[in-house]
């Protein structure tokens, strides 16, 4: 490797999506005729692996962490990340064990969605720690930016995320699905970016009144996360209506969203964590400029939307 390339590794969750189109939800016991299916590859942990990769130009190297089964689908998502030029030495093919699988439907007019995951070698975990916890081996000691969510098991998450403390380097979570997480947890923690309703989860409230929140409310519960022990930014992004940060620094405010037309939400999140987490990886420095790197992870995610589908959706730095 080049020492003079960057390295983000993403640690998470590799998934089978079938995506089904509807015009609106179907009531309980109706069948409803849909208008489309498609099957692709996503996870949000790889979702997020193939953003850095697309947009992160010739200085960043991105190497993909986890587990996919035995079966065809866990062979065709190695050759898929190869694809996108991801080190996926990282990534266990465990025998055995199926893929994870996650069924998407999009309410055609809306551009929402709906998503029902499950884990299958993504959990292929023991309960109590052994050997298979170990996910940040050699290679990401060399990374400059470590990126978690929490569709592998919070015990495995927690574990890594404190070696990759220890090792110095810059932690990035994601918390989706969000779960209340051990105070603990939020110590080795340099970055945190989470939509307003994962916030208020994690934050002890009330989800349900999470998009009414201004951002002057929003803002203060990123402080709340740094007083917590968040060590460098929390992110709280709000869909259309862009995103609220605070730093350790003492920088704050907030960031409109780019008036586009919405097709497709999926995978808007895990492409703006993506853009973020090369960004950072640029410049882990004190000079490093959030707004910049928040305006750019903010440009790709505005694109993703208005495509359909989860990876297919993600941008290339030349589409930006």
């Amino acid at each position: 490797m080049s020492t003079n390339k960057k390295t983000v590794s993403v640690i998470g969750s590799l998934n089978i999506d079938f995506i089904t189109r509807t015009t609106r939800l179907p009531l309980p016991g109706e069948t409803l005729s849909a208008l489309s299916f498609d099957q692709g590859f996503g996870g949000k942990g790889a979702n997020q692996a193939v953003a850095c990769a697309r947009l992160a130009g010739e200085d960043v190297r991105v190497r993909m962490v986890g587990h996919v089964g035995g079966d065809g689908f866990g062979r065709e998502y190695l050759e898929a990340l190869g694809r996108e030029g991801i080190d996926a030495g990282g990534v266990r093919r465990l025998e055995g064990e199926k893929t994870g699988v996650t069924n998407i439907v999009v309410e055609e007019e809306s551009g929402e969605n709906r998503i029902m995951f499950v884990a299958n070698a993504n959990w292929a975990f023991g309960k109590e720690y052994e050997k298979w916890w170990e996910l940040v081996g050699k290679e990401e000691g060399e990374s400059e930016v470590l990126v978690f969510q929490l569709e592998i098991p919070l015990n495995v998450v927690l574990h890594n995320m404190t070696r990759a403390r220890q090792a110095g380097k810059h932690v990035l979570v994601n918390p989706a699905p969000a779960i209340l997480l051990p105070a603990s947890a939020y110590e080795n923690m340099d970055t945190l970016v989470m939509n307003e309703t994962e916030a208020s989860i994690l934050a002890g409230t009330d989800p349900s009144q999470a998009e009414d929140q201004t951002a002057e409310q929003l803002i203060s519960t990123a402080k709340q996360f740094l007083g917590w022990g968040v060590r460098d930014a929390v992110i709280i992004t709000l869909g259309g209506k862009g995103l609220v940060y605070a730093t350790a620094a003492g920088a704050q405010g907030h960031i409109g969203a780019h008036k586009v037309s919405v097709v497709d939400t999926t995978a808007a999140g895990d492409t703006f964590v993506g853009g973020y987490a090369v960004q950072r990886a640029r410049n882990n420095t004190a000079s490093f400029d959030y707004r910049k790197a928040l305006e750019f992870a903010t440009l790709a995610a505005s694109k993703t939307v208005q495509k359909r589908g989860a990876m297919a959706s993600i941008p290339y730095l030349k589409e930006l």
